[in-house]
Formats: C-alpha cells, structure tokens, sequence
C-alpha cells in the first residue's frame, strides 16, 4: 500500500471518518471503470461503487495493512460486480447483446469517416466478446488489460492463486482473439 493509502487507512481506522473520502476520491473512478467494463452500463457501475466503499467502509479493521488498498478495493468490486451479474436475469443479458448490435448497426448506416466506422464497429464487438466471457474471465482480462494489473494484484483481487490467474487471462484473451479475429482481417 502507497503511504498516502495508509496514513488515511489508519486516520479511518482511528475514527477519523471524513478521511475516508480522501480514498473514494482517490479510488473512485478506477472503481468506476471497471464496473461498467463488466456490467456494461453506468447505473449499474455507479451501484457497484457505492456498495464498494460502503462494503470497504464497513469492513475497513479486516484490511491488512501490509496489502494493496487499491487491490483489496478491486476485490470488493469484482465481488460486487459478480452479486449483480447473477442477480441479473438471463434476458436482461441477452437483451444487452442486442442493444450493442444495435448501436453497431445505427454506427454503421450513418455516414462518416472510414476511420470512425471501424472503431465503432471493433468497439461494439469488444463490447460483445467481453459479455460472452465468464464473469471471472471478464474480471481478469479488464484488469490485466484495461487496468494494467498486474498477475499478482489480479490473483489476489479474485481470491485466486498465481496459476490459476494466469490461466483465466490466458482462456480470456484466447476467447477475446477468436471473437475479434474476423474484425481483425
């Protein structure tokens, strides 16, 4: 954990509760963004935010101090992130796959340049690919990719050890590199 982490993890601990805002500030938007990666549309991911750091607030004295802050907050969040996934009926899922192709479509009728046309149409198919991953899939390749993680950080992030991690990204991206490769050619 960096010191400014820390010092604030101990203000909290102390009773100090307005310096726990210092690290929703800090935190927040990462938070943020890899919710809507994995479930794909802001009211969700702001729900997923929320519930973090309350749950990261509430359960501040388990933190180890030796640990990650962000780490341990990427946990919670996958955590949170995965409780609404399965909440979440099958239709509802099915139904996001058909707003992306949608917009793809809507991308695609209206004219605009070559460049413009292509990126949305390799964005749409990401969106795609990414919902047909495994919830644990998905939180894996967004950290490793999107976030920079490393294979340490997402392992402990997902409660999995090294190789298991390892192998997770590894189904991910070749998950990810069959769906795009028609994209790609």
């Amino acid at each position: 954990m960096d010191g400014t982490d820390a010092a604030v993890v101990a203000r909290v601990r102390a009773g100090d509760s307005e310096a726990f805002r210092a690290l929703v500030d800090q935190h927040a938007r990462a938070i943020f963004r890899l919710a809507f990666r994995m479930l794909g549309n802001e009211p969700d991911a702001d729900d997923v935010v929320q519930e973090t750091f309350l749950r990261a607030y509430r359960q501040i004295d388990r933190f180890e101090s030796r640990a990650n802050f962000g780490t341990w907050l990427y946990r919670i969040a996958v955590n949170c992130s995965l409780d609404l996934l399965r909440q979440r009926p099958r239709r509802q899922q099915e139904q996001g796959h058909e707003d992306a192709e949608a917009i793809a479509a809507e991308r695609e009728t209206n004219p605009s340049p070559e460049r413009l046309a292509f990126s949305a149409e390799v964005q749409a198919k990401v969106t795609l690919a990414l919902q047909d991953l495994s919830a644990a899939e998905r939180a894996a390749f967004l950290l490793r990719h999107f976030e920079g993680q490393s294979i340490g950080e997402i392992g402990r992030a997902l409660g999995l050890r090294t190789s298991a991690t390892k192998h997770t990204v590894f189904r991910a991206v070749q998950k990810m590199r069959r769906a795009l490769e028609p994209v790609l050619r």
